[in-house]
């Protein structure tokens, strides 16, 4: 039984959900948001809540309701508020640059590494702080993971690209015999 599929998702005011042969919509003051979901749970709107039931209990519906619940509830925050992360870089000589819809690693590599933002994520670059912003929270990770792993931080002189309250562990190094 799921703890989080068991409860019901509240439908905030500005905010229109819509479900049809699987596929549940949500629009809000931000945007749009849709989502193809399989038919083993039952998802119903009565009033300003929203339900989710597995049809048949199975090993895998008991896995899909609580991850289901989990996506609706994502996509009705997204479309009334954006999704936000923050990746800080790090090194010498690293920088970041936005050129038109693309944004530009330099980090250590022999080239630049260039990215294509997303449709439907905003990037804004300060000096080297790439904050990615969108109303879709699974790309908003997604995208930062991306980046991210271009060059993750390193433990001994903590160079790299990381999320901004991340804490890198780091480690002594050699030291000279004496």
């Amino acid at each position: 039984m799921s703890r989080i599929g068991k409860k019901p998702i509240s439908i905030p005011d500005k905010t229109e959900v819509n479900v049809s042969q699987g596929k549940v919509s949500v629009k809000g003051p931000l945007g749009e948001l849709s989502r193809s979901f399989k038919p083993d749970i039952n998802i119903k709107i009565e009033g300003k809540e929203i339900t989710l039931e597995p049809v048949k209990i199975t090993n895998e519906s008991n896995m899909l309701w609580g991850t289901y619940a989990s996506h609706i509830t994502n996509m009705i925050k997204g479309v009334n508020e954006v999704f936000t992360k923050k990746l800080s870089v790090e090194g010498i000589g690293y920088k970041v640059d936005k050129q038109g819809n693309d944004i530009v690693l330099n980090v250590g590599f022999s080239h630049p590494v260039k990215f294509v933002v997303p449709e439907g994520l905003n990037v804004e670059v300060e000096k080297n702080v790439i904050s990615i912003i969108g109303s879709n929270k699974e790309t908003v990770g997604q995208f930062a993971a991306k980046v991210r792993a271009t060059k993750k931080p390193e433990p001994y002189k903590g160079k790299g690209i990381r999320y901004e309250n991340e804490v890198v562990r780091r480690k002594q190094g050699k030291r000279a015999v004496t």
